[in-house]
């Protein structure tokens, strides 16, 4: 099993849930988070005033997959998140080494 986590735009949220649904992902966790990377935030002017917008929005998207879905995944997140313009985001793939749903104690890819 694998752990997929993808930082993403905001405003992808919503293609990048519609495609993980249609290929039957069961289950995302995503959090509002705030961060920058090469672009290191952005210049704004309000009112006149310049100002440095160090953390940009983004979401985190966390999923775990079988390691036989786990490329279809990325490349579906990838695919569906891309504008081709700086800041969209990266995509990381960590291995897992146990799952247990709480509620019944499965455990692996049953718990999934």
């Amino acid at each position: 099993m694998k752990k997929i986590e993808a930082i993403i735009q905001p405003f992808k949220l919503e293609p990048v849930k519609d495609a993980l649904h249609k290929m039957s992902v069961q289950g995302m966790t995503v959090t509002e988070v705030k961060g920058f990377g090469r672009q290191k935030g952005i210049r704004e002017v309000y009112r006149g005033m310049e100002y440095q917008v160090d953390f940009l929005p983004k979401v985190k998207i966390e999923v775990v997959a079988p390691d036989d879905k786990v490329e279809s995944i990325v490349k579906t997140i990838t695919d569906q998140a891309r504008t081709g313009r700086i800041g969209d985001g990266k995509i990381f793939v960590y291995p897992v080494a146990e799952v247990i749903r709480i509620r019944t104690g499965e455990t692996g890819d049953a718990a999934v």
